[in-house]
């Protein structure tokens, strides 16, 4: 079957590829991503890797029934970040009315940059930029745009307080202070917009892994007496390593009394303003001056739904604006936006359609319970651990994050950090759980995300009595076995039963 040229109702090759397409659809969403017993993540090995690379060279024209089953099987070889025994890196687990809205932006394929050719949607996009802003407690005066991403919208919040703090030629003198927790995307970010390593403090986090301020403070004014500019503060809410929430009002405080910048990656944590039990826990995100938020992490919507807030919008204006002959903007009205004003980009699809769609049929409510389960599942987590023989809580459930190792005593460095890795690759390779390894202070540590609203607790319990078991086994292979000693029935006791769970399910 060859691809319609015409898209007129009656052509019958179009309707064709309507109906399978429809027929695709409908089959990917009763293949429900909460099956268990689904490959959490399938790697090819070199042959199929060659044999994906083959199918990218275009050639004769094919028939699509056929190209759907190859595009099917190059989907398989990817790591199901929505499967609910998926708790690596922080997952995208998106709620299926995120696909429709999807779906909407695709077939109606509006280009989201000047009012005159996207109304509709931009009429969406400012007006839910602005209730998220007083989710998160921005004034009246604020505003954003939707980008693809954290990294981006990091970087939109650093190029914004670049533009409002420094002159051009105070860019060389210019400090920029970070923690020993900030995400990576922050550091790539200031390299392309051009600062330097010398001129980026990092500062560390004491025993919750949140921001010193003490520290703060102190290299700040050790920077003034030798001549440097501070102007920008980097604070964390929901980082990544640990879920750690910085102290967001002390930090705001110094920003104030330092006449600095704040700019507070939310791209985790943000979502916490949504809560309904733990809000609380970002209290003081209405004082930064931008946070970057992504819609794909706990928002629950699909890649790439990023999100930057700034307390004065005139800020993205000011660094982003820009005019030609052949853009019109003389249709837009007052009080309107053109989103390539205040936007990185000119070219740039509706995000904001699918996370407004997601709201607007789930509602705020549902949203916040969505958000409090994962509170809940790490949690469960954190309590079963602790229940554990050799099991250390590196970090607690702050968030939905919980970090912790297995530390039986009488092992050096190297061997403890080489059983926790084999522990997170004995879970993954048996399509147990993807429970991935991370480094804190030196040290490999195991690290759970879960924002999978769909997860039961009672599945972590089952996932953590398996960890038990393999440590235990892994254990074995490393210490000598000792000859068992008979326990007389009366001390005898039965096998460790997780929290909650009836014996009957183990």
């Amino acid at each position: 079957m060859l691809i319609p040229l015409s898209h007129e109702p009656e052509n019958v090759e179009l309707v064709s590829i309507l109906q399978q397409a429809q027929s695709l659809v409908t089959g990917l969403l009763k293949s429900s991503p909460t099956d268990p017993s689904s490959p959490i993540s399938r790697i090819p090995n070199l042959e199929g890797i060659e044999a994906i690379q083959r199918l990218a060279i275009p050639g004769e024209p094919q028939d699509i029934t056929s190209v759907i089953r190859e595009a099917l099987s190059i989907f398989d070889n990817r790591m199901r970040l929505d499967h609910p025994k998926c708790f690596a890196y922080i997952p995208s687990c998106p709620s299926p009315l995120a696909y429709f809205g999807d779906f909407l932006t695709s077939i109606f394929n509006v280009n989201a940059s000047m009012w005159t050719i996207s109304s509709g949607p931009s009429a969406i996009e400012a007006s839910l930029i602005l209730w998220l802003a007083s989710q998160v407690g921005l004034p009246s005066s604020a505003g954003g745009c939707f980008v693809s991403g954290g990294s981006m919208a990091n970087m939109t919040g650093i190029i914004a307080a670049r533009d409002q703090m420094l002159l051009p030629e105070q860019r060389a003198n210019a400090i920029i202070y970070v923690s020993d927790q900030t995400h990576i995307s922050v550091a790539k970010g200031l390299h392309m917009i051009g600062f330097c390593d010398y001129q980026i403090r990092v500062i560390p986090t004491d025993s919750k892994f949140c921001l010193d301020c003490k520290a703060l403070q102190q290299t700040i004014d050790g920077d003034r007496r030798i001549g440097r500019l501070p102007f920008l503060i980097i604070a964390s809410c929901g980082s990544t390593n640990t879920g750690s929430i910085d102290p967001l009002h002390a930090i705001a405080d110094i920003t104030r009394n330092e006449r600095m910048w704040l700019h507070v990656d939310g791209a985790y944590g943000a979502s916490i303003a949504l809560s309904s039990t733990k809000r609380h826990l970002v209290d003081g995100l209405g004082r930064a001056d931008s946070i970057s938020w992504d819609g794909h992490k706990w928002l629950f919507q699909t890649y790439g739904c990023g999100i930057v807030l700034v307390r004065d919008k005139k800020s993205l204006e000011d660094s982003f604006k820009i005019d030609a002959e052949y853009i019109r903007t003389s249709l837009a009205p007052d009080g309107s936006t053109n989103f390539y004003n205040v936007s990185p980009e000119l070219s740039r699809p509706a995000r904001a359609i699918s996370l407004w769609f997601t709201l607007r049929v789930l509602g705020h409510n549902r949203i916040g319970e969505m958000i409090d389960q994962g509170f809940t599942l790490a949690s469960t987590a954190e309590h079963e651990l602790r229940l554990l023989p050799n099991w250390e809580i590196v970090s607690p459930a702050i968030s939905s994050i919980v970090v912790f190792r297995f530390s039986p005593p009488g092992l050096d460095i190297v061997t403890a950090d080489s059983l926790n890795s084999k522990i997170s690759a004995r879970l993954l390779d048996e399509n147990s759980a993807a429970i991935m390894t991370t480094k804190i202070r030196g040290r490999i540590v195991l690290r759970l995300c879960a924002i999978n609203p769909a997860v039961h607790p009672d599945t972590i319990s089952l996932i953590v009595y398996r960890m038990n078991s393999i440590a235990k086994e892994e254990l074995s292979f490393i210490l000598p076995v000792k000859e068992p000693q008979a326990v007389p029935n009366y001390i005898r006791t039965e096998g460790y039963t997780p929290v909650g769970l009836k014996r009957s399910r183990i």
